[in-house]
C-alpha cells in the first residue's frame, strides 16, 4: 500500500486513513494463515484455547515429506466461545459481518445479527464476478464485482443504523485467491513502470478497489454525519501472497511464521483521542484488538471472561506510552504445501515461535532445530544467532514451553509412518 511504501499499489483512500489514524508499524496477525488469525481477533485467544490451528486439513503437502503427524484441526470456531460481537450485541449494538467469515457456516450463531455473504468458505466460490455461486449472496447483474458489492451492502447497513450504536465488520474476500480484477483496472496497471518490488498488475487491481470501497464507507460515515462518533480499524489477517507480491524488507509471506507472513498493517482512528498521523512501534496483536474494543466503548471485561490480548487504549491516547513488558505467541503444529517454484517442499513445517522485546526465536517441531532473530537490528531476519547468543536462545525456549503448558497447546510428536523423503 502506499502509505507502507509500495511505488506501484495505490491506496489514495487508505493512506488519507492513515493520515488520520495512528499507525502500528509493528502489528502482528495471531497466526500466517486466514481462519485461525480471524479466530484469534473474534474471540480474544490464542489458538491453542480454540484449537483452529489452519485452514482446513493440517496435513498439507506431500505426504512422504511430512516426518510428523500434525495436530488436530478446528476447522471452525465453536459458538461455546464468546467473541466481540457477542460482547457488542449484549451492549446493545446492531452488529453485521460483511464479506468473508471462514470460522462456520455463518456468522449469526455468534453474535452478528446481520450477515452478508459470509461462510464457511475462504475464497469466494463463484470468483469475483456475479453469478457469485454464494448462498450467503444474491447474484447481482452480470459482471458485477464483488468487492463493489460488499461495500454497498456495508454502506447501506451504516445509512441503516445511523441513529443507533453498530460494529460493521467488513471483511472483503479480496486479495484473495483467485485473482481477479475488473478489465479497465488491470489494464491501467499493466500500462503502468513496474515498482520496485511490485509489478502483478492483477494484484494492484484487486487493491485498488480494495481501496475505493474504503473510500466509499469513509465517505458515508462523512455523509451521515458519523465520521467524528464512528471508530475505524483498518488491518489484515496474514501477510500478502507470495507468488502475487513481495513482503520486503521481510522474510517470507503468508503461511510462514517469519516477518512476511505474520506482521501486518494496522490503522487505528478513535476521533478525539487517537492523534493523526501519529505512530507507535510497539508489538501488538490482533487478540488485543478485543479488549480494546471492549475498554473503548465502557464494556466491561466480565470475571469469567479470558482473554489473552491486552488493551491498547493507554497507547492510543498516548503514543509515546510503553506497554508493560510481555511476550507474542504463535503455535503453528501443521504443515503448508510450498507456493509452486517459492520453496523446496514446505511453506512452513510445524512451529511454535516467541517474540520478546526485540528478540524472536522459532522453534521447529521436525528436528527440534531453533532460529533466533533480533528484529530491530535485523527485520528481514538474515543473520541466525541462536549461535551466538545461546543464553537469550534458552531463555525465550523456556518461555515459549511454559506458555505451550499455560494454554495446553497441541504439540506434534508422533512419527508419520509415510515419511520416506529419499525415495
Amino acid at each position: 500500500m502506499g502509505f507502507m511504501g509500495s511505488d506501484f499499489f495505490e491506496t489514495p483512500h487508505i493512506d488519507r486513513l492513515a493520515d488520520e489514524s495512528m499507525k502500528f508499524t509493528a502489528a502482528y496477525s495471531a497466526a500466517p494463515n486466514c481462519a485461525p488469525s480471524r479466530a484469534c481477533l473474534m474471540s480474544g485467544l490464542y489458538t491453542p484455547r480454540h484449537g483452529v490451528y489452519t485452514v482446513g486439513d493440517p496435513a498439507r503437502g506431500n505426504d512422504r515429506y511430512r516426518k510428523l503427524i500434525p495436530a488436530e484441526n478446528n476447522r471452525v470456531l465453536d459458538d461455546r466461545f464468546t467473541t466481540i460481537a457477542d460482547r457488542f450485541s449484549q451492549a446493545g449494538y446492531r452488529c453485521a459481518s460483511v464479506g468473508k467469515w471462514h470460522l462456520g457456516q455463518s456468522p449469526l450463531s455468534q453474535g452478528f445479527q446481520a450477515n452478508i455473504a459470509g461462510n464457511q468458505t475462504g475464497s469466494p466460490r463463484g470468483g469475483y464476478f456475479s453469478p457469485y455461486q454464494n448462498p450467503q449472496l444474491s447474484d447481482g447483474e452480470q459482471g458485477e464485482y464483488l468487492t463493489d458489492r460488499l461495500t454497498t451492502a456495508a454502506c447501506q447497513f451504516i445509512k441503516d443504523n445511523q441513529g443507533s450504536p453498530f460494529f460493521l465488520y467488513l471483511t472483503h474476500y479480496a486479495v484473495h485467491t483467485p485473482l481477479q480484477a475488473k478489465k479497465e483496472d488491470i489494464a491501467y496497471f499493466q500500462s503502468k513502470p513496474a515498482g520496485k518490488l511490485h509489478q502483478h498488475a492483477t494484484y494492484a487491481a484487486m487493491i485498488r478497489s480494495m481501496d475505493q470501497s474504503i473510500g466509499r464507507v469513509l465517505q458515508t460515515l462523512r455523509e451521515q454525519q458519523l465520521d467524528q462518533k464512528t471508530i475505524v480499524v483498518f488491518t489484515s489477517d496474514n501477510g500478502g501472497y507470495g507468488p502475487a507480491t513481495s513482503m520486503l524488507p521481510l522474510r517470507g509471506s503468508k503461511g510462514m511464521l517469519y516477518e512476511g507472513g505474520i506482521r501486518v498493517p494496522l490503522l487505528i482512528k478513535w476521533p478525539g483521542v487517537t492523534q493523526p498521523g501519529s505512530t507507535t512501534g510497539e508489538a501488538v496483536i490482533n487478540l488485543d484488538l478485543y479488549p480494546t474494543f471492549l475498554e473503548m466503548t465502557n464494556i466491561p471485561v466480565l470475571e469469567s471472561e479470558l482473554l489473552d490480548g491486552e488493551s491498547l487504549v493507554p497507547l492510543l491516547k498516548d503514543p509515546q506510552t510503553r506497554l508493560e513488558s510481555r511476550s507474542l505467541f504463535w503455535h503453528f503444529p501443521a504443515y503448508l504445501q510450498k507456493y509452486r517454484g517459492m520453496q523446496q517442499r514446505f511453506r512452513t513445517t510445524p512451529v511454535s515461535v516467541i517474540r520478546q522485546g526485540d528478540w524472536k526465536l522459532l522453534e521447529f517441531f521436525e528436528d527440534g532445530h531453533q532460529e533466533l532473530y533480533n528484529t530491530r537490528l535485523d527485520i528481514g531476519e538474515s543473520k541466525e544467532l541462536s549461535g551466538s547468543h545461546p543464553e537469550k536462545t534458552q531463555e525465550l525456549s523456556q518461555a515459549l514451553h511454559r506458555w505451550q503448558k499455560q494454554v495446553k497447546a497441541a504439540i506434534p510428536a508422533e512419527l508419520n509412518p509415510e515419511y520416506k523423503p529419499e525415495d
